[in-house]
């Protein structure tokens, strides 16, 4: 484990604090929630659940980026999403978890003990809402990687990879999700972790990069840089249907 991170406990100096779980809290529930809750830190590469095991806690992740996946019993293994700042860990009313969760970068987590968030929900209907909305959004996002796996070119699927980046990361220091400029990522994953997720090889990816770079929509500082040059170039390279319209 890492050394405690460098911020202030108090819910009121949290970055994620009007994203995450606890959202639409009151200062009376604010108050509650500070009773049950606690930070866990998690150097990358580090496990933090394992699938299956006694789910002792539920988390929203406050910074880094976590990996959830899936390992079959030849031992292939699949990543099966990504959690970023605000997104929630564990399911109230579980025992277990599903998914093998790992810190892809280092990882810091607010903890809340589950049986007394679970008691908690209860009587807190804010965080029942705001649970039920995060629940949704992950709901859209697995839609959407459905069609990413299921219909997307290797292009598509790298566009859509940055796209992702760039819509949460200027939320996190915006509150708004749809940047319409030119944007610097953090890529919090290697080369090999990207084709695992997006289902494709590594020369692939590899590949895919180039020719975005060629084609003067990235320029790529570094292996975990990249900068946008053009947002809508991009959004238009993820194949996604910006208008709704219907081909004729």
């Amino acid at each position: 484990m890492m050394n405690p991170p460098l911020f202030d406990a108090a819910c009121s100096a949290c970055p994620i604090r009007h994203r995450a779980v606890c959202a639409r809290c009151d200062a009376e529930e604010m108050a509650q929630l500070e009773t049950i809750k606690s930070y866990r830190t998690f150097a990358a590469g580090d496990a933090i659940l394992w699938r299956g095991e006694p789910l002792a806690f539920v988390a929203s992740v406050v910074s880094g980026v976590a990996s959830l996946s899936k390992t079959l019993e030849d031992g292939r293994t699949q990543m099966v999403g990504l959690l970023l700042p605000s997104d929630f860990i564990g399911r109230p009313g579980r025992d277990t978890i599903d998914f093998d969760v790992t810190a892809t970068t280092d990882v810091v987590l607010c903890c809340f003990a589950r049986k007394p968030f679970e008691a908690l929900i209860e009587d807190t209907p804010h965080v029942a809402q705001r649970l039920m909305e995060l629940a949704l959004d992950e709901l859209d996002a697995a839609r959407d990687w459905m069609l990413l796996l299921g219909r997307k070119t290797a292009r598509e699927k790298i566009a859509t990879f940055l796209d992702m980046l760039a819509r949460r990361s200027h939320l996190a220091a915006t509150g708004d999700a749809a940047p319409t400029a030119s944007a610097l990522l953090d890529v919090p994953m290697t080369r090999d972790q990207i084709a695992n997720y997006l289902g494709l090889t590594l020369e692939t990816v590899s590949r895919q990069f180039s020719v975005l770079k060629r084609d003067g929509i990235i320029d790529q500082v570094d292996r975990r840089q990249v900068t946008v040059r053009d947002l809508s170039r991009l959004q238009q390279a993820t194949g996604d249907d910006a208008d709704g319209g219907v081909w004729s």
